[in-house]
């Protein structure tokens, strides 16, 4: 056990963030997301909703200011209807933590899927809220 680190941060994950440089990619992803079959590094953390972990993980990862949208949500299909508090919780989580990052960009779904595929890891999570992964993209740690 760290002092410091939540305990909601697998050593794999802690390890994965540890090895993230900045400009990589990591998808916090909902519990039906195909990541397995997205991208070949992905973890499991099951049982664990992604704003919790987004809280978890923010005090130990700086978000990217060299880019127009440091964090991306996925677009809703045509004809489906959004949760707004599944944004709203992130961006609470965020605002916390790092209040200066420009606000959640949303991809069209396969736009995401792309993205999350070319991404350093994902991580499953047990949250089944629909709409609700969340790719972060690292920055530069303060000197």
């Amino acid at each position: 056990m760290l002092k410091g680190i939540s305990p909601l941060i697998s050593p794999e994950l802690l390890s994965v963030l540890a090895r993230m440089g900045h400009g990589d990619q990591i998808v916090l992803a909902d519990a039906h997301f195909p990541g397995e079959s997205t991208n070949p590094r992905c973890l499991r953390a099951d049982g664990l909703l992604i704003a919790d972990l987004l809280d978890a993980i923010l005090p130990l990862f700086e978000l990217d200011g060299y880019v127009e949208a440091p964090l991306l949500m996925m677009a809703p299909v045509e004809g489906d209807e959004l949760d707004l508090d599944v944004e709203s919780a992130f961006d609470k989580v965020v605002k916390k933590h790092a209040p200066e990052t420009a606000p959640i960009a949303r991809l069209e779904r396969f736009a995401f899927y792309e993205e999350a595929a070319g991404a350093f890891a994902v991580v499953m999570t047990g949250d089944t809220a629909k709409y609700g992964n969340l790719i972060l993209t690292k920055g530069v740690t303060p000197s």
